[in-house]
Order: structure tokens, then C-alpha cells, then sequence
């Protein structure tokens, strides 16, 4: 099994899904070793800090990548299985944003208001003892929450000749902010463009589900993955595994149609794995979906469509890839 470490210069962030070139070639099978910058590109890294003055919005969530997959062609799956993620730092930072995030109005959802207070948030992070330390601004209260690594932004160049920024979710994954998109879990994407160019960034030491504020705790990141290629099968849409559950990640907006689109692409899903008639998947999935929201902040909502292996009998997804992924994985950590 190849290892290989890439850590970016600043000068080779990318900050689309399409549209750039290849910062190296891997074949399948590669484990990567990868550094990524924080969402706010470390420009944030003090209270006094605040987002009018030192965000710079295009260049936010830089990207570590794309990676061109050897043997990846339209029509294919590209797999990522996440090894490992840790902190690569001893802090992460988040913010309130003028007129961006869930309970303000926005440039799309325009109300007769001022912003609401800007502030920034600078949370310990304490690995020895697995915890993030949450500080108020507004008041004298402290608490100490779990680490939980996720990365917000996994995605490949998207079809037709798209470039997109790296702040959109959409069918080629991208900015979807899901929690579940941690230590464990593999990433199914359809491959839209020749050697699939994937990109991993927006790493987040943890965060709710929605990311109300519109930022999670952003932190850099070192990541480990194992890249896979299965041939033919691509989803329409990011499907990701863990060892208890099968997930779609549907982006769009109004919100709801997120959630119609993780649910039929689930549908779909339940038919490849057991056989089923739509109309038996639709009333299955009815039974036993769970449908947490991953965002409801970034140009387009990601909602979740989770289904526990647990209820349904065993069964194999794209070959049964993920169980060998996370037998590699342990060879691998």
C-alpha cells in the first residue's frame, strides 16, 4: 500500500471544484497523508479578530487537492474512506458573519434588519483529553466539549465543465458540512470528469448538525485517507457508509428538496442493496429513515437520509467495499 504526504504552499490552495489542475496523480489504493487550512484561511486566529475586516470571501475554504485518480472515468465511483483525522492545531475559531448563517437574514432571505453582533469565538483544543473549550463572549461561562474531527468540504470536479466554488454543496459533493463525514466512514462519489479530481478540505473540530451560526469550531487539519476506485455505479448523488449506517446527502434549496432528493436517492439505493420495488423502498424508507440536517447556512442546504444496517438484513454495498476498506484502514493508521 503507497503513502503519500502532500502539504500545500499557499500559493496551491484551491478554492473551486473544477476548473484546476492536478496537484499530483495517485492510483488507487493510495493512502494520503493531507494538510488542510481552516474555512477562514487563518485569517481569524484571535477574539479581536472579526470576520467584516479580515475575511476575504474568495478565498474562503481552501482546498488540499484535487488529486487526479489514475484509471477514474465518467461513470465510475470514486471511494474515500477517512483514517484518520486529528487536530493541527491547539485551537479553532468561529464567528458570527454579518448577514450570513441560519437566524439572520441573508443576501436570499432579505428582511428590513441590522446585522446581528459580530463576534469570534476561540475554542482550546486539548487532544490529550479528547475536548474542545468553549468560552462565551457575552457572558462568564465555559465548557468543555467533546473533539469530534469532521471534514465539512469532500467533493470531485463537477460534470459538464462546471466550476464551482468551494462553498457550494451540490451532486459532486463539495461543501456539505455533515457531521458524518468523520473517522470510520467512506465516501461514495460519482466520477464526473477524466481522473475524477477530488478535493478535501474545511476540516471542523466538531460541530452541530445544521451549523446554525453558518461556522463550526474551524480548525487546520491532518487528514489520512485511502482512496478507491470501483468502475461503473456512480450515484447521482454523495452517498457515505459507516459500520451502522448507509447515508445520502441531498443539497439544494428550499430545504425540503434536499431532503426529497437524499430520500429518493435512498429509495434507489434500498432497490440496488435488497431488490426492492420503489414503491416497497418508499414505504421501507418510511419506517425507518432518520433525517438529520447537515447544513442550512451554505448556498445550497445538505440534509441527511440515514438508514441503521441493524434493522434490515446484511447486506453489501458497491461489493461489500467498505467493510475491506476498513481492514486496509487498520493496516494503515
Amino acid at each position: 500500500m503507497d503513502t503519500v504526504s502532500f502539504r500545500p504552499e499557499r500559493d496551491q490552495y484551491r478554492y473551486t471544484f473544477g476548473g484546476a489542475e492536478p496537484v499530483m496523480r495517485v492510483r488507487p489504493g493510495t493512502v494520503l497523508d493531507l494538510w488542510s487550512e481552516d474555512a477562514f484561511n487563518h485569517a481569524l486566529t484571535s477574539v479581536t479578530d472579526v470576520a467584516s475586516q479580515k475575511l476575504d470571501f474568495r478565498y474562503l475554504n481552501p482546498q488540499t487537492g484535487p488529486f487526479y485518480v489514475e484509471g477514474a472515468e465518467p461513470g465510475d465511483t470514486l471511494a474515500l474512506h477517512i483514517v484518520d483525522l486529528t487536530p493541527a492545531r491547539s485551537w479553532g475559531a468561529s464567528a458570527a458573519i454579518p448577514f450570513f448563517g441560519g437566524l439572520t437574514g441573508t443576501d436570499r432571505t432579505a428582511l428590513l434588519q441590522e446585522a446581528l453582533p459580530e463576534a469570534t469565538w476561540i475554542y482550546d483544543v486539548d487532544t490529550l483529553a479528547g475536548t474542545v473549550g468553549f468560552q462565551s463572549r457575552f457572558g462568564d461561562f465555559e465548557v468543555a466539549l467533546p473533539l469530534a474531527p469532521m471534514l465539512g468540504t469532500v467533493g470531485v470536479a463537477p460534470a459538464g465543465g462546471e466550476v464551482r466554488s468551494s462553498l457550494v454543496p451540490e451532486r459532486f459533493g463539495g461543501n456539505m458540512d455533515t457531521p458524518e463525514m468523520r473517522v470510520g466512514t467512506t465516501t461514495y462519489l460519482g466520477v464526473n470528469v477524466e481522473g475524477a479530481l477530488f478535493s478535501i478540505g474545511d476540516g471542523h473540530y466538531r460541530q452541530g448538525e445544521g451549523e446554525s451560526c453558518g461556522t463550526a469550531v474551524e480548525g487546520a487539519m491532518n487528514s489520512r485517507i485511502l482512496v478507491e476506485l470501483i468502475k461503473g455505479g456512480a450515484p447521482l448523488w454523495p452517498r457515505i457508509e459507516s459500520d451502522e449506517h448507509w447515508m445520502v446527502v441531498g443539497s439544494s434549496r428550499p430545504m425540503e428538496d434536499s431532503w426529497r432528493i437524499a430520500q429518493v436517492e435512498m429509495i434507489g439505493w434500498l432497490g440496488e442493496l435488497f431488490g426492492l420495488h420503489t414503491m416497497d423502498a418508499y414505504q421501507l424508507l418510511s419506517q425507518i429513515s432518520e433525517s438529520p440536517i447537515a447544513n442550512v447556512v451554505d448556498p445550497n442546504y445538505s440534509v441527511l437520509v440515514k438508514v441503521r444496517k441493524s434493522l434490515l438484513p446484511k447486506a453489501d454495498a458497491f461489493g461489500g467495499i467498505h467493510r475491506a476498506l476498513r481492514e486496509s484502514a487498520r493496516s494503515a493508521h
